[in-house]
């Protein structure tokens, strides 16, 4: 019977520095997702690759005094090294400047344009090197790229252009008609629906002149194919499409899902299947936009001996481990404040306490009371239902979180049954049965129970954790088909030949692990060393105490002041179907006048004697000649039809005005 495909991706990364603990946050994932399908029985293609074309590598190979390709050529190999220090079991592996992958890039390029989807003109704005991307005025945030905060440049050149306004419409069919689940978490779908589909879809700008570093366009020499056609163009290109390298494009696509970070969600989801459609070809099945892995500060912490590098990481504290920990500390669809000392907790707490816990005693006392093999002469007992309901309910619950791509779920689900296990030993206190000759039935019974508890987790934790599952099923001595997924099903009366123990997950001790933390850091930057970026996207340099962007200090939350006011007026902005004039009550004696554009779902008459949370402390101003002194808080969600909803915020009308909300 011919084997069910999965594919799978990660971005592919840009090789401008060494890459860092955000980066192999994605690509475990995709390996921990890989190897659970392949384990499943799926036909697994796993790629990652490497984005390499572009003005930022342009320049700084000409700064290193290299060739462009000399220099991704240093970088990449140090890719590929990281990648098989951390056990990733890709498949392939693309690099933008593979010669069939430009030559497939030249002719999606060229049918594009036979098509009348791209078109020639002229650019003229903002672009910024280190993002690659072009921007309005309107778009900058006081001057600067919305996205990493740095310096844009004035530019203005002869471009092709994509024709991304053409197929906003069916954009919006394909994510809430036919195929509801296209982004996630759905969080992503909001922000893509709502920042930039809903305000208008403009063309895009595909290529280039003002630098060489890329993919000649064929037909226009002068010109280079944009990052985004050739990128993005990577996931179809690596299966052999509009090249001979490789002939399994029609066995593999669409892709099942796409994994990566936040920041390029709208290029996976708006541009992508854009180009798609317009090449008539079906669009992946799913993308999934994660968070980052942020640091503490938002900057490398000396006080807390933030180290990530994850080579460091993995010297220290084991493939493994790293492994476990970036999948288990975080939700995956969101961010996450990452620390070193976040990683020895659960290195200490989960992997040595719990899981190491449980295999070091089990295994020790079965090779003590019956050498290597448990007798089949058993006393099972009611009490052992329990345990025993629970581990062969176990996969199930951990299918349903690895469906979501919920990796903690998965761990969580695994970890209570490891959890039930230890206490199970201290219930049956196996030293004491040990005692009585009379009890050798049931101490067989209950060290033929935690072996089963070990061998059923370990196979559901392969996909994190291969190396060390590997190690504890050598230690269980047991054969081949008692290792295979389809046997984590129920308790299997596995033969086991129990070996000598080792210790997989010594703890470790925090104290002094993050004082040479913070020595090996300093010895670093006296070396001239620079620490990683706090995530895959170059951001603006932070000031010394500033959050992670995205994330607030309290200080922050401070500033905004937020009291309950009550609506004792309300009526239409003259000459506008949007907003609506509130007159409040804030407990001041004098009021406030605040200007909403809330009509498309709410009357006057809704609001009036209502109570509501009104942002005190804004600056004062003039929509359509109106004063707004102040901002209600609402909700804002997208229907699944496509449309927007918006929500107020009420307060309970027992709650008097001018309280202040903390």
């Amino acid at each position: 019977m011919k084997k069910k495909t999965f594919y799978i991706t990660t971005p592919i990364y840009y090789p401008s520095d060494k890459l860092h603990i955000g980066h192999s946050y994605c690509t475990v994932a995709a390996d921990v997702m890989a190897r659970y399908k392949r384990m499943q029985g799926f036909d697994v293609m796993f790629l990652t690759g490497t984005d390499e074309h572009g003005q930022k590598i342009e320049d700084k190979a000409k700064a290193a005094g290299v060739t462009p390709q000399q220099y991704v050529d240093n970088i990449v190999a140090g890719i590929k090294d990281l990648w098989k220090l951390m056990n990733i079991s890709n498949d392939r592996f693309i690099r933008t400047t593979d010669d069939y992958h430009q030559q497939s890039v030249q002719k999606i390029f060229k049918e594009l344009y036979d098509r009348g989807d791209i078109y020639k003109g002229s650019y003229k704005g903002k672009y910024c090197t280190p993002c690659e991307s072009f921007w309005t005025e309107s778009q900058l945030i006081d001057g600067k790229c919305p996205d990493c905060g740095r310096e844009v440049a004035e530019t203005e050149e002869e471009a092709y252009f994509f024709r991304l306004s053409k197929y906003a419409d069916r954009l919006m069919h394909y994510y809430y008609e036919e195929n509801p689940h296209f982004i996630e978490p759905q969080s992503r779908l909001n922000e893509m629906v709502n920042n930039f589909i809903r305000p208008g879809l403009e063309d895009l700008c595909v290529s280039r002149t003002t630098f060489t570093w890329g993919v000649p366009v064929t037909f226009d020499p002068g010109h280079i194919v944009y990052v985004w056609v050739d990128a993005l163009s990577n996931y179809i290109t690596a299966l052999g499409y509009g090249n001979s390298r490789y002939h399994d494009f029609e066995k593999y696509w669409p892709a099942d899902v796409h994994f990566v970070g936040k920041e390029i969600t709208r290029f996976h989801t708006i541009v992508w299947p854009a180009m798609l459609m317009a090449l008539d070809l079906p669009l992946p099945k799913r993308v999934f936009g994660h968070g980052w892995l942020l640091l503490e500060g938002g900057k490398m912490s000396k006080s807390k001996g933030n180290v990530v590098d994850p080579v460091v990481l993995c010297g220290r504290y084991g493939v493994d481990s790293l492994r476990y920990f970036l999948l288990r500390e975080f939700p995956f669809g969101s961010d996450g404040v990452f620390s070193n000392e976040a990683l020895i907790n659960r290195i200490n707490s989960d992997l040595a306490n719990d899981l190491g816990n449980l295999v070091s005693r089990t295994l020790s006392m079965a090779k003590k009371y019956f050498g290597q093999a448990i007798p089949q002469d058993r006393d099972f007992i009611s009490p052992d239902d329990q345990l025993i309901h629970m581990a062969e309910e176990l996969r199930g619950r951990y299918e349903e979180a690895m469906e979501r791509y919920a990796f903690q779920d998965a761990l969580v689900e695994v970890f209570k049954v490891v959890a039930r296990a230890n206490k199970y030993i201290d219930e049956t206190a196996p030293w004491a049965l040990g005692k009585d000759p009379a009890q050798a039935g049931r101490l067989a019974a209950v060290l033929y129970n935690l072996l089963e508890i070990i061998r059923i987790s370990a196979i559901l934790l392969t996909p994190f954790i291969p190396d060390s599952v590997e190690k504890i099923m050598r230690q269980l001595g047991v054969d081949e088909s008692a290792a295979k997924y389809e046997s984590a099903l129920y308790f299997a009366n596995t033969e086991y030949c129990v070996n000598k123990t080792e210790n997989l997950f010594p703890r470790i001790d925090m104290k002094k692990e993050l004082e040479l933390l913070e020595q090996k850091q300093a010895e670093q930057e006296a070396a001239g060393a620079q620490p990683a970026a706090k995530q895959a996207k170059p951001k603006a340099e932070q000031p010394k105490d500033a959050a992670p962007e995205g994330i607030i200090t309290i200080d922050d939350f401070k500033k905004v002041k937020l009291i309950v006011a009550k609506v004792t007026a309300c009526e239409p902005v003259p000459k506008s179907d949007k907003l609506l004039r509130l007159s409040l009550d804030d407990g001041t004696g004098t009021g406030r006048q605040v200007v909403s554009g809330i009509h498309q779902w709410y009357q006057p008459e809704d609001l009036v004697g209502k109570k509501v949370v009104v942002v005190a402390n804004l600056r004062p101003a003039k929509l359509r000649g109106v004063m707004s002194e102040g901002m209600i808080l609402a909700a804002d969600s997208v229907k699944p039809d496509g449309a927007e909803d918006v929500r107020v915020v009420f307060m309970d009308d027992s709650i008097p005005c001018g309280s202040s909300i903390h």
